[in-house]
């Protein structure tokens, strides 16, 4: 069982807009809503791959509501903290045509240090039974960092311990030894001061990366798929070419991915793999960690995996 704590979801828009124009009156060809926000995206796949996942979350108000209806009507399992504030409404505008997706993210709801003190006795309680946490995607406003670092460290200290964030929740799980960090190569560049436009840069910051303490350092590279440094791996999978409908979600698909499989003890570079295959065939539809197994399977035996 995977537990992925999502603190800040959100009820996902996913509306197809073939000739996108920007201050033009568009017309939808076909939209979706589903229970969304990075962690949601991670169980949906996760479901996908074989796998079981809780999600633990802050939802609130008529939003929240209808976030954990549509999580229970897809079969989510979630653990929720509820709040005051309203869950935020995200937006997808997919492109057919131009092959672009848009994602208009809303900031999220406040939250306050008692709503976080409750969060994180709740997670606490959901971890009892998982066997690998993630924690995915921002904070909501108002969230205490020194509060997230400390659930962060928590958690590491009784089973491995996956982060897959952004800014200050990011710069926090930096200085907590023994996790394992996923980040795709503009954050680790901007975590580093330089750019990263190659594998072999790529790979070299990964390194820096966990010789900082981390217990490994992924790096997902696009279509390029991810680089891997780990006391077990080092090097690169690279899944096929393909034709890409919507790349929103795919990192999450690659996080589920690589979860799930180390949580069933598979090797590091085959996980890599899984993960590469996973995210890669999260491109090719609408709606984050919405893919098809057999898309999967195919893009899985395709991957490859070289030692660096």
């Amino acid at each position: 069982m995977l537990l992925i704590i999502c603190a800040n979801p959100a009820v996902d828009r996913s509306l197809t807009i073939p000739n996108l124009t920007v201050g033009a009156v568009n017309r939808t060809h076909s939209s979706m809503t589903a229970a969304g926000g990075k962690g949601f995206n991670v169980a949906r796949a996760t479901h996908t791959l074989g796998g079981a996942a809780t999600c633990a979350s802050f939802v609130g108000g008529r939003t929240g509501r209808w976030l954990a209806d549509l999580a229970e009507a897809e079969g989510l399992d979630a653990r929720w903290t509820w709040i005051e504030s309203e869950t935020r409404i995200c937006s997808i505008m997919v492109d057919p045509v131009a092959g672009t997706a848009t994602v208009v993210n809303e900031q999220g709801p406040q939250v306050t240090a008692a709503d976080w003190a409750a969060f994180a006795g709740d997670v606490q309680a959901a971890a009892a039974d998982c066997a690998v946490a993630g924690f995915s995607g921002s904070l909501p406003p108002g969230s205490p960092v020194e509060a997230y670092a400390r659930l962060v460290r928590d958690l590491a200290g009784t089973r491995p311990v996956w982060v897959d964030s952004s800014g200050a929740s990011l710069k926090a799980a930096l200085e907590i030894p023994g996790i394992g960090l996923k980040v795709n190569g503009e954050e680790a560049g901007a975590i580093l001061g330089r750019n990263i436009e190659s594998v072999p840069e790529a790979l070299a910051a990964a390194d820096e990366l966990r010789e900082r303490g981390l217990a490994a350092a992924v790096l997902t590279l696009g279509a390029e798929g991810a680089v891997i440094s780990h006391p077990e791996a080092r090097g690169w999978a690279k899944p096929p070419r393909l034709n890409v409908l919507s790349a929103v979600g795919s990192g999450d698909s690659f996080f589920a991915g690589l979860l799930l499989a180390l949580s069933e003890g598979r090797p590091v570079a085959d996980a890599l793999c899984r993960a590469a295959a996973a995210g890669a065939a999260n491109a090719l539809s609408v709606g984050g960690g919405s893919f098809a197994r057999a898309d999967f399977d195919r893009i899985y035996s395709e991957t490859r995996f070289q030692g660096l």
